[in-house]
């Protein structure tokens, strides 16, 4: 049986995806393709990024299977850690040339639709193969390119001034249904590295006004998901966009402090930069 959040989130990630993915297409039009979305992808590269993730994704979501559609990347899927991810990237982006706003724009449109197609009858906990051989609840599915049409919009339009705004009960999907969902199912490889795994636990407990309370622990390297309890390390109440922009480096952790929007206490707190080290994301 799917856990009882995906259940009751269902719906909402599924009407937040769409929202998101049709702003996106709007901005696309309005934004030169050519302009700097970061320092090594224009606007046009950005858009064709989101199109390689959401064209895999709804082949991904489909029951009856199939391959993704770059070919490309099943050679280089599986063995995806978040140290390699850029790899990754690198892989879609050399094999798939389109780079026109217009058509990437409706090729979001029409993969976010056939995703909501194909997954409308599909129980939200289901567990889909994702990278590295991890494993995410099909919500989190959609929860995860939610969260990449905002960091990524959010990229396009600070190319050209345009406004941009995410909202928080939008961004705390990720964290809750993707971030918590991957790690209870089953992260695979995906934060493998070549160093020494610190001994001892480190619990950090994650609180929102968005989402309910929930403790992530590091166990001589090992992360699992837990109940909040007395004896956590850290304590971390978070804004769900600013904690997002923080994991993915558009926000400096000490800009996140500074502003409020992420604010750390507990019995240990200076533990959060060695649990940080291991719990990372793509920056």
């Amino acid at each position: 049986m799917s856990s009882p959040v995906y259940t009751d989130k269902w719906s909402t990630v599924r009407r937040a995806l769409a929202a998101a993915g049709e702003r996106f297409a709007e901005l696309l039009l309005s934004v030169p393709p050519q302009a700097m979305a970061t320092a090594d992808w224009t606007v046009a590269d950005t858009a064709a990024h989101v199109v390689s993730i959401s064209g895999s994704y709804a082949s991904m979501l489909r029951t009856s299977g199939g391959g993704l559609p770059i070919p490309a990347l099943e050679d280089v899927l599986k063995e995806t850690t978040v140290d390699t991810v850029a790899h990754f990237n690198e892989v879609a982006l050399a094999n798939f040339d389109e780079r026109d706003p217009r058509t990437l724009a409706e090729r979001v449109r029409g993969d976010i639709a056939e995703m909501l197609r194909v997954s409308e009858d599909l129980d939200p906990g289901h567990p889909i193969d994702w990278l590295g051989g991890s494993r995410v609840p099909a919500a989190g599915v959609l929860a995860h390119l939610i969260n990449e049409l905002q960091i990524h919009g959010r990229d396009i339009a600070r190319a050209t001034d345009a406004r941009w705004r995410v909202s928080p009960a939008d961004a705390a999907l990720f964290f809750e249904i993707f971030l918590l969902g991957v790690t209870s199912y089953g992260y695979g490889r995906l934060l493998d590295w070549d160093r020494p795994e610190r001994k001892g636990r480190i619990a950090v407990e994650f609180r929102s006004s968005h989402t309910a309370p929930a403790a992530m622990v590091l166990t001589d390297g090992l992360v699992t998901v837990e109940k909040p309890a007395e004896n956590v390390d850290v304590k971390l109440f978070f804004d769900p966009v600013t904690l997002n922009l923080m994991l993915f480096g558009r926000v400096s952790s000490l800009r996140a402090a500074l502003s409020g929007r992420v604010v750390v206490w507990g019995r240990r707190p200076w533990l959060l930069p060695a649990f940080m080290k291991k719990v990372r994301l793509p920056s």
